[in-house]
């Protein structure tokens, strides 16, 4: 009996420490990646100022060819809407488009997953001119709620999603060169 009591302050203890730890962390979480387009501003902005345009670059189509997607609003526009029905790679949610800036060449999506866990981000896409060409990025921000905040200190965005944006701006790249 005395073998459990102390098993089981130990335990009260490293949660106690864990609480106290998180309460001290920023939840704030931010990824990004980029890529410079042998083309201009102007061109590559077609291909990321609607959900429908950034849809011929997106590298989460290859995970699940088949998944159900549905279309709501007007295309380019705040509020246009897609949302999607996948299998375990891509889960469900939807993204929505927030705001389209065509002076700054930036779009703001809201973007949320339904499974396989519930979260929430904001997405963006900004192009700008870069040489004789532009510089699109591509990334997101979200929050990592208390207590799992200190969760930061064990994931690396780069090896989780890193691949994925990359293969997605090279994508946009492609489609924005072609003659």
């Amino acid at each position: 009996m005395k073998v459990l009591k102390t098993v089981l302050y130990i335990i009260l203890a490293l949660i106690v420490v864990w609480l106290t730890a998180a309460a001290f962390v920023s939840g704030d979480c931010k990824y990004e990646k980029s890529v410079v387009i042998d083309a201009p501003a102007d061109e590559v902005w077609q291909n990321t100022n609607s959900l429908k345009a950034m849809e011929k670059w997106s590298p989460w189509n290859d995970k699940d060819p088949h998944m159900k997607k549905e279309w709501k609003g007007t295309t380019g526009q705040p509020g246009e809407e897609h949302c999607w029905e996948g299998n375990d790679e891509v889960g469900k949610g939807c993204l929505k488009v927030l705001k389209v800036d065509a002076a700054g060449k930036r779009i703001d999506v809201l973007m949320k997953f339904l499974t396989p866990y519930e979260s929430e981000a904001r997405e963006y896409v900004t192009v700008v001119p870069e040489g004789n060409g532009s510089r699109a990025t591509w990334g997101f921000t979200s929050q990592i709620p208390y207590p799992f905040t200190l969760t930061k200190f064990f994931m690396d965005l780069e090896d989780a999603i890193g691949a994925d944006f990359q293969l997605g701006l090279e994508r946009l790249k492609a489609v924005s060169e072609k003659p």
